[in-house]
């Protein structure tokens, strides 16, 4: 019996699979980590005050309870960065020999302000391909008042009295809107010491640490004042 080509391959014909089908989600690949934590600075007269969580988390895996998020900058500034750790790193060293090279150059350090500036344009100019952190620079200024400037992830940056950044930004804020700002505050009184922002800024990060997996272990505290720098470190929740 005579059997049409045609028909033939139509009874032998496959479909050819698409790479789609056959691409898994673990197979892809990303640049990018966040290893989360968080980060918070409160300008006030005199001083100001930046803190930030010691865990470095990958997932739900701690990869170092012992990590540190600040650098100081300079006498007067420090700097304090969540999300991934490598970027951290390398944003953080070009800030260095950037600033070790301002101070060679001009036989100062550089203030607060020029700091800020310097970090605008290296996040702006790394815009294509950007640092995956969230940045908050404190530090005194001309006046050796505390002030805080919080960053976007391509530079651009506020001014402020207190910011926050990590993944406890949300669990945070709201408390110090209320203790520092008053919003919805039956006691309408606004701590004014040092030592009363810094029991706010403890008891924040107890909360954080209570409800964020990446949040925990320690909490490091760098005093910033006209006369010196005191760093703190007090234990927070290990699991």
């Amino acid at each position: 019996m005579y059997i049409p080509v045609n028909e033939i391959h139509k009874h032998f014909k496959t479909e050819t699979p698409m790479m789609t089908n056959i691409t898994h989600k673990q197979d892809q690949w990303s640049p990018y980590h966040d290893n989360s934590g968080t980060v918070l600075a409160v300008g006030i007269p005199g001083a100001v005050i930046v803190a930030g969580d010691t865990r470095l988390s990958n997932g739900y895996n701690i990869m170092s309870r012992d990590a540190t998020k600040l650098c100081q900058l300079t006498e007067k500034c420090v700097l304090a960065t969540a999300g991934q750790y490598a970027d951290f790193i390398a944003l953080r060293k070009f800030l260095q020999q950037r600033l070790q090279l301002y101070e060679f150059q001009n036989e100062v350090q550089a203030s607060t302000q020029t700091v800020a500036h310097l970090l605008s344009r290296e996040l702006y100019t790394r815009r294509f391909f950007p640092y995956y952190t969230f940045n908050l620079l404190a530090g005194l200024d001309e006046n050796n008042h505390g002030v805080v400037y919080g960053y976007d992830a391509i530079g651009s940056y506020d001014q402020m009295n207190y910011g926050v950044q990590g993944s406890g930004q949300e669990l945070v804020v709201a408390v110090l809107d209320n203790q520092l700002k008053a919003y919805n505050k039956i006691n309408k009184t606004i701590p004014q010491t040092q030592q009363e922002i810094l029991d706010i800024i403890l008891d924040c990060f107890s909360c954080a640490a209570e409800r964020d997996i990446h949040t925990g272990d320690n909490v490091e505290i760098f005093i910033i004042t006209p006369t010196g720098t005191e760093r703190i470190v007090k234990p927070l929740r290990k699991d």
